[in-house]
């Protein structure tokens, strides 16, 4: 019997090709579109920890009440102390975040790496795939330098020579043998390309310098809830063991889970799960809209079947059948669609910016899901009709006038089904025009001076080379004046900050005549610029005066601040002349302000926090090994990259050069969520745009087909072609309106969702829900013309002769 409804499904939809073909078609992009968005939800929810039992792996964190910190680092020291005193544990391991210059025999390169201890990557579960991992003896301070390789730095430095194992080669200027090959596509918490022992790299003897993430393996039995017990004991025995450092410091014990998918990653990926959902539910209501047209047509056909003996079951199964079989013939052109989507996310994503573990495709998954939800949507969108279908009245469905009455019957129908769609087609534009929204503001939003003509690199002056800030300096300012030197180039300056990139230092301070209970002192930004930052960034001086070029290169306590701290600090005072100190500076130089320059940012547009305050000193308090260049060119910055590359390893050829970016490419990056999720859902909102705009010219052209006579009469009476028009339209007005006013009530309730992600607007905002209103309602009309035209075009004398 089943095989029977299929083989008539079949001939009955290659009959109807043009109802089949648009059916198909709308289907085929809502289940695309979930297929996509599936593929993704499975790569980076579903099953993201490519780990041995990535369940009973914990994350330590520490946490901090005054502050409100609530994901803090540990130090050497209190690492030790976990590993004594937790035993909630099997194995307690722990990661430095840092990068490396490579070297040997070519180019310097600069690599994210870490530095691990020998039982992190057991406790993972992960083995090289050439040589040995970490041990014990290497994991010693005086132990041989030794160093691990991911896959990626395997292929992409030494073409995948299996060799490499065993060869030395210069890290950070210091030999190390390649003891092993990692996994592929194994990286390591998120990107890093190479790993070196901790206990070489991470010692400290200060137990407030924290910066290690702490990860544990839970003993057999042990609940996530008993650690973070243990974890508070263990806290509090810190804390009165350490009170200077470790007061008021408690633990965050997270699932490895909660670490690698934050909360609100989780939030846009559902987000956007559930802006598909609703594309392809409009698609089920149009695809429902033409089938209950259909059905119209087809009722004599359903009642002389009755006639003939069929039950009301075996003609809804019959029907039911129909819309599966379309429905499971969008899957093609929807994993087409799929992969086309997936294809354009990974080119929106810039490399390196999301972690190595999360990675979405179209697998057997995505295949079964794609075959599913189309079976589902067949049901979806055949029911109503199926049901209309089956309760055929058999003495009218036989008369040849029945046509209007039965589609009489089902307009109530069609037009909620339109309404339906009008409303979520509302509410996913008005997300989209959120989202858009909040690129904009970044796009537009300056950090405070003109990128355009900047171009920006670091460099790294390795420790063992450059032992002292004096040798740094003077290193950086040889590679000033070379780079100063190259034509097209206006200024520089080197800092360990480089705007909208980060960087620079941080420290808590004390004011002069003004007291502060210790442990509560205020924390501002503390970098060591050289000369020319302002010139480089086009700012002027706010008041006061800038650093003079032998100040900003020697150990001269003067500082310019920025107007967040005068506002901060001083805000009806005028703070030239005021003196501050660093509480962690050792020499306890207290500096002068001598001039304020303006606010600008430091790190990513993306972060619509106010810009801290912050003081800019001399170079020499602040000469890092990573430095950062930051160059005005007249014309375009990227032509400089090259020759400023040249002139850095002409100063030093084993300098390494990396993070070469113009300052509109970091911009850029910055801010690349918001161009994805405001194109996704601008997609979503145009498909269920057009979706809604056929849904509702379906719903008046077959209105206007069904009431011909009602219409002619009309026309015979008097009524005019302006009246004719009046008439079709108000009705799709109306419908608009209605599926408008529901999609507002429930925007109000659901874009508050989104709040985190977006960037100065509101979730509410009135701009975006008007005009998004306004412009629906405006493609209603449109979408309401046509069938109105043709209405106007009927004959009275034809139209009642046709009956």
């Amino acid at each position: 019997m089943l095989i029977q409804d299929v083989r008539f499904g079949l001939r009955t939809a290659l009959k109807n090709k043009g109802v089949t073909g648009l059916a198909v078609l709308c289907l085929a992009i809502g289940i695309g579109l979930n297929t996509m968005m599936f593929s993704v939800v499975d790569g980076v929810l579903v099953n993201p920890l490519p780990y041995k039992d990535p369940a009973t792996i914990a994350v330590i964190h520490t946490t901090q009440k005054e502050s409100g910190e609530r994901r803090g680092s540990l130090s050497w020291l209190e690492l030790q102390d976990w590993k004594e005193r937790a035993q909630s544990f099997s194995t307690i391991a722990a990661i430095q975040y840092r990068s490396f210059t490579v070297s040997d025999g070519r180019d310097s390169d600069r690599y994210a790496g870490g530095a691990i201890s020998h039982e992190l990557f057991p406790m993972l579960g992960e083995r090289p795939q050439l040589g040995r991992g970490f041990t014990a003896d290497d994991d010693r301070q005086g132990g041989e330098p030794v160093v691990l390789i991911s896959d990626d730095l395997w292929k992409r430095r030494y073409n995948g020579d299996p060799s490499v194992v065993g060869r030395v080669i210069q890290v950070n200027s210091r030999p190390h043998t390649v003891i092993g090959v990692m996994q592929p596509r194994f990286r390591f918490p998120e990107n890093q390309y190479l790993w070196l022992p901790l206990a070489q790299y991470g010692v400290t003897d200060k137990r407030d310098m924290r910066g290690l993430e702490a990860f544990a393996r839970l003993k057999d039995g042990v609940t996530l809830e008993q650690a973070r017990k243990e974890g508070d004991v263990v806290s509090a025995g810190l804390a009165e063991a350490f009170p200077t450092t470790n007061a008021g410091r408690g633990a965050n014990i997270i699932t490895l889970y909660k670490w690698a998918i934050p909360d609100d990653v989780t939030l846009i990926v559902w987000t956007m799960m559930g802006a598909v959902t609703m594309v392809l539910l409009i698609a089920c209501f149009n695809v429902a809209n033409v089938m209950l047209a259909r059905a119209s047509s087809r009722s004599r056909e359903m009642s002389i079947r009755t006639a003939l003996g069929a039950g009301r079951g075996q003609i809804l199964r019959q029907l039911l059948t129909e819309s599966i079989i379309i429905g499971l013939a969008s899957v093609p052109l929807g994993l087409l669609c799929a992969a086309g989507g997936l294809k354009l996310m990974d080119m929106s994503i810039p490399p390196d910016d999301i972690p190595y573990f999360i990675h979405w495709s179209l697998n057997v998954r995505s295949f079964l899901y794609s075959i599913a939800v189309a079976a589902v949507t067949g049901i979806v969108f055949g029911l109503a009709p199926a049901i209309q279908a089956s309760k055929a009245d058999l003495i009218d469905g036989l008369k040849d006038g029945a046509r209007g009455a039965a589609g009489g019957g089902r307009a109530w129908m069609r037009n909620t089904l339109v309404v339906a769609e009008v409303a979520l087609s509302l509410l996913l534009l008005i997300g989209a025009s959120l989202f858009v929204r909040s690129f904009l503001n970044l796009q537009l939003a300056s950090g405070g001076f003109e990128a355009a003509p900047l171009m920006t690199m670091r460099y790294y002056m390795p420790n063992e080379q450059y032992a002292t800030p004096e040798s740094k300096v003077q290193r950086t300012e040889d590679i000033l004046r070379r780079v100063e030197a190259l034509p097209g180039v206006q200024a520089a300056f080197a800092s360990n900050l480089v705007p909208l990139s980060g960087g620079g230092g941080f420290s808590r301070i004390l004011i002069e005549g003004r007291p502060f209970e210790k442990g509560k002192e205020p924390g501002v930004g503390f970098t060591g610029v050289s000369p020319h930052m302002l010139e480089t960034l086009g700012l002027s001086v706010v008041r006061g005066r800038e650093l003079t070029a032998t100040e900003a290169v020697t150990r001269s306590a003067y500082a310019v601040v920025n107007q967040a701290m005068v506002k901060r600090f001083w805000p009806n005072d005028d703070p030239i002349g005021r003196r501050f100190r660093p509480i962690d500076e050792a020499n306890g130089d207290w500096f002068t302000i001598v001039g304020v320059v303006p606010d600008f940012r430091h790190g990513e547009l993306d972060n619509a926090d106010p810009i801290d305050p912050c003081a800019y000193v001399s170079f020499a308090y602040g000469a890092f090994p990573n430095t950062g260049l930051t160059i005005r060119v007249a014309g375009d910055p990227a032509l400089i990259a090259a020759p400023a590359r040249e002139a850095i390893r002409g100063s030093d050829p084993r300098m390494a050069v990396f993070q070469v970016s113009t300052m509109k490419q970091l911009r850029e990056r910055g801010y690349w969520q918001y161009f994805l999720f405001g194109w996704m859902f601008s997609l979503f909102g145009g498909i269920a745009l057009l979706l809604a705009a056929i849904g509702v010219y379906g719903v008046l052209s077959y209105s206007v087909a069904q009431r011909t006579q009602e219409i002619g009469v009309r026309m015979a009476l008097g009524a005019g072609q302006g009246d004719v028009l009046r008439l079709v339209v108000v009705q799709g007005i109306r419908l608009a309106i209605m599926g408008v006013l529901i999609g507002v009530v429930g925007s109000f309730f659901v874009t508050p969702i989104i709040k985190s992600e977006l960037v100065n607007v509101s979730p509410t905002d009135p701009l975006s829900f008007i005009g998004v209103s306004i412009f629906l309602t405006a493609i209603a009309f449109l979408a309401s013309f046509v069938p109105a035209r043709r209405a106007m075009a009927v004959d009275p004398l034809v139209a009642l002769r046709a009956e």
